[in-house]
Parts: structure tokens; sequence; C-alpha cells
């Protein structure tokens, strides 16, 4: 509404347009001179505004005075449907607006969005224009709704008018009036993270959970503009923090977790909100922070100990969506603090299917190594979870010094020594399951890539070796006697004893 006040005068002779110009800047005496000249005070320009229009708007009380002398017409309305008396209240110039009152301007204007004087001067937060427009003017209605449905109440909170608000407040209005939205004021100063407005309304006592059409409380509305002060105010009023619009089924957490507010989760989850409630789609805020990218929203709800294997409208766990969208970092939490492998998806897929088919080589690599270091944890039941490896656990690519060299001898062993078929024998030997098998061949290098793959399976075997505690040179001699390579064995194990910085035991990952 800015531009009321702002357009193209083009269609003016110039002598006209120097009129506009001098009534813009309250220059009465151009003014006077180009009356004399016969310049028409009641031309108008290609927003069919006047001189007077641009006077009001201004303020300029010696200019209004002077055309209304020289019969300029009071009521006329520019293309917006704003009059003189209508931008005076709009740009809160109360002595326009007590001149034109008393030259007889009709008080019951209103533009043609329904503003009224009430309705502009309470959106822009002028207090003196809209104690005259109560106190001295008769027939404005206090609760009068624009074609919106919207009261002066429901403008100020939406604009964040505070003083504008408490005179609304005190003048005795309705405070839970819906506009055509059905939003209340309530909703409106929250959408627009009004803190203090809210604040204020909350202190009437309104009712907290009402729905608007999207079936959204002002919570909901609060969690998806990441108005963390105002999700405060709701929650410290008592709003019910686990209320779902009806058609989406969404909660606040949801909303949090869509735009990554991790703030904002923290204190629904502190509220009691249910971490596992699922939307229109059976996702879970879990769900939905893993498709949007944010780990750090992921690593809160996981540490608040969420249901990692709840299924969506796709029967995907979460790991199945962070498997699908190769999210590395977030599939190591969940597989960190432990997931069912098995359950598949509506095509009858695993995660570390997902994976596999996606080309997401490391991580189709991390599901098979937590899938191996589950099944060694159930098989040692007696590991606490204070033991060095679980609060060390990392099912990522192995980068470190400790593991360099048989790092180096597993290298070679794969790209120089196994034959074709040979990797998948140890792999049988060592357990790998024909799920795993499949998930490493997936990938296609070329007429070589058994090497790829027997590299692949080797660095997963090592890293259950040394979380183990094992000595991975003696489990790769047994292993290759164990597949007819006694004499792959028996070189691996002669350079190992050859050379003394070769470690016989690598420390746990």
């Amino acid at each position: 509404m800015e531009s009321v006040l702002v357009c193209d005068d083009e269609i003016l002779l110039r002598s006209e347009r120097d009129f506009h110009n001098a009534a813009k800047t309250n220059d009465t005496e151009k003014m006077r001179q180009l009356i004399e000249l016969g310049v028409d005070v009641r031309v108008k320009n290609s927003v069919d505004r006047t001189a007077l229009h641009w006077a009001a708007g201004a303020g300029h009380k010696q200019a209004v005075q002077l055309l209304l002398e020289h019969d300029a017409p009071m009521d006329k309305e520019d293309s917006f449907g704003m009059n003189a008396l209508l931008l005076g209240a709009w740009f809160g110039h109360l002595p326009i607006l007590q001149i034109l009152v008393n030259a007889g301007a009709k008080i019951n204007c209103q533009n043609k969005n329904g503003l009224n004087l009430l309705h502009c001067a309470a959106l822009r937060g002028h207090i003196k224009v809209m104690e005259f427009i109560m106190e001295d003017l008769e027939g404005i209605r206090l609760d009068k709704v624009d074609k919106s449905g919207k009261t002066a109440f429901h403008l100020a909170a939406e604009h964040g008018q505070l003083e504008a608000v408490e005179f609304l407040i005190g003048s005795g209005c309705q405070h839970s009036l819906k506009d055509k939205d059905k939003n209340t004021a309530l909703h409106l100063a929250t959408k627009n993270g009004h803190v203090e407005v809210l604040q204020k309304i909350v202190e009437t006592g309104v009712e907290l959970n009402e729905k608007n059409t999207e079936g959204m409380t002002a919570l909901h509305l609060a969690t998806e503009g990441g108005y963390f002060d105002c999700v405060r105010i709701l929650l410290d009023a008592g709003c019910d923090v686990n209320a779902q619009t009806e058609q989406k089924s969404m909660n606040g957490l949801h909303y949090s977790a869509f735009h990554g507010y991790e703030d904002i989760a923290r204190i629904l989850i502190d509220a009691g909100i249910n971490i596992n409630a699922v939307n229109h789609r059976k996702s879970t805020a879990l769900h939905i922070s893993i498709l949007q990218n944010f780990p750090a929203t992921v690593k809160l709800l996981i540490d608040f100990e969420c249901d990692l294997d709840i299924p969506d409208y796709r029967l995907q766990t979460p790991l199945h969506i962070a498997a699908e969208h190769g999210r590395q970092d977030m599939a190591e939490m969940i597989l960190i603090a432990g997931v069912n492998l098995k359950l598949q998806d509506k095509q009858g897929k695993t995660s570390l299917d997902v994976a596999a088919r996606g080309n997401h080589i490391n991580l189709a690599d991390m599901i098979i190594k937590a899938d191996r270091f589950y099944k060694w944890e159930k098989d040692n039941l007696n590991s606490d979870s204070d033991s060095w490896v679980a609060r060390h656990l990392t099912f990522r690519q192995d980068h470190r010094l400790e593991t360099q060299h048989i790092r180096s001898v597993i290298w070679r062993l794969a790209t120089k020594y196994l034959k074709q078929n040979e990797w998948k024998k140890l792999a049988h030997y060592w357990k790998f399951t024909d799920a795993h098998i499949r998930a490493i061949e997936q990938q296609w290098t070329g007429t070589k890539s058994f090497r790829d793959h027997g590299h692949r399976m080797l660095l997963i075997w090592l890293h259950g070796v040394v979380m183990a505690g094992e000595n991975p040179i003696k489990g790769l001699y047994e292993g290759l006697v164990g597949i007819g390579r006694r004499d792959l064995a028996e070189s691996i194990r002669s350079k190992a004893n050859a050379e003394d910085s070769s470690p016989r035991k690598c420390a746990a990952m």
C-alpha cells in the first residue's frame, strides 16, 4: 500500500503535473499561480489521483485547505478506492482528518479491499487517529470487517501494531472473531512472528487451539515460521502441543523438522509432543528431517529415542530414506542407534538394497558393517554399553594411521592375487550373507569389477575384526587357508613377520 503515493503521471499536461507536484510538496504559492492560469483542481492522473489525494497523503494542511477552498471534490476515489480521508488515516495525519471531516467528508468510506478509516489507522498503528475515529466520529463500528473478513483487531495483530492492539482490546473489541480463512488475531500475530502482540492477545484468555481453514493452530504457524519465542509463549499458555492439522495431520514437530528448526524441535519435545506422530504420508519428524537433510535435527530426535523403524506410506523407514538419498551422516547415526535392517519397503527392498541400487557404495558398506556388527554384538552379550567399542563405534571408511599397513595388504590381495570368484568364497567363509554379496556386486566398474568387490568385502571384514579386537593377519591367514589358498596365506604371514612395524593386532576402530 506504500505504492498509493507513487504512480505514472504521463497522461497529465505539464501544467497539471506541476500542479500535482506542488500539492505533494505543499507549495501553495505555485498551486495558486497554476489555478489562476486555469489548471483544473479536479484533474486526475493515470490512477485517478487528484492533487487533494497527494496533499492529504503527505499531510500538507495548507495545500488541503487551499484545494477545499477551490471546491476540490473530497470523496473522489483513486483506482485503489482510496479517497483523501482514507489516505489521511493510512499515513496517520490527524489534522488532515479533522479538516476533511469538518468540511463534510463522508466518514463511512472504504477502499476496494473494504478497508475503512479504522482499518487503515489500525493496520498502520496510528493511535491518535484511532482515538479520533472512535471518540469523535459516529457510525464507525469497532468490529466491522473488510472484504477478507478482517477486523481492525485482525489487521493490527497481523502487522504487529502493539499499541493499536492494546487500544482495540481496551475499547472492547471481540478477540476471537475469524476472517474468511478462519484465522483469529492470534493466528495472524503468530504467523508473522509478532511476539509482543501475541503475548498481549494470549493474556486476554483467547482459545489457543482454534484451527483455520488449513486446520492449523497458532502453534503450527509458529513452528512453521520458525518463531521460537512465539512457540514458547503458546506452550507456556497451555496450548495443545500434540494438535495435528486436519488434512495433512502435521504436528508442530513435523513443521520444525521440515525446516530444520532444532531449537523449536527441542522445546516441543520437552513439552511432551509425540515424537513418533505420523502425518498423512505416515512420515514421522525423523523421516522428514532426513528427507530435508537436517542432520542436527536427526541427531536430536535420535537422542530423544524416537522410533527408528516406523514405515511411511511407501513402507520406507528413515534408514530407507537416508539410503535412497545417500545421506551418510544420518545413516550412521541411525545405524549406531540400532535398527531393524530386515524391514522392506513396498517394492520388497531393504535399506541395503536401496543403497546398492542407488550406487551409494559407502553407505551400502556401512549397512553391511552394521549388520555384521549387530550379529557380533548379539553373539557377545557380555559386551556392555560403556565399553570402548560402544563409545567409539563407527561404520565409516577407515582412514586411520594404525590400520594403514593392513589396509595396504588388503588392497594388494584384492587387486593382484585373488582370482575372480575367490572374494566370494572368502565372504562366505566369513559369513557374509547372500544379500551382502549381492549389494557389493551391484557396483559395476567393468570386467575387472571383482577386484573392487573383493576390496570392499575385505574392508568390511576388517571393520568387524578390529571391532572385535582380533588379529587381522591371523584372520586373513585362516580365511585364505579355508578357501584353499594356503600359498597366499603363507606369503602374507611371512611378510607380516618380516616387518617389525607390522601390527599383530589392530586397535579397535
